[in-house]
């Protein structure tokens, strides 16, 4: 079964994410900006998830993850829970 590792950051709007995302591409870490601004609780942890198999996620993020490019940071990605920024860090069949 498909397998897959990412990290987020979940904020409650569309233009404070897209502000982070503009943070990461000049060079700001994503898991300090993830420690600082997430409202997940994996925020704490520079907002890895951990490792996770198809339907553990909501439907939109599961999209992102299982069919996106590995180590990009895409988004932003609306859920029920709010805007994420997502970044693959893996996957493997």
């Amino acid at each position: 079964m498909t397998k897959a590792k990412a990290r987020h950051i979940l904020v409650d709007t569309k233009e404070k994410c897209e502000d982070i995302k503009k943070q990461i591409e000049n060079g700001s870490d994503f898991a300090e900006l993830a420690r600082a601004h997430s409202q997940c609780p994996s925020g704490q942890k520079g907002g890895n998830l951990g490792e996770f198999s198809p339907g553990q996620m909501v439907k939109e993020f599961d999209h992102v993850v299982f069919n996106e490019d590995i180590e990009k940071v895409h988004g932003p990605v609306q859920t029920q829970f709010g805007f994420h920024l997502i970044e693959i860090t893996g996957r493997s069949e």
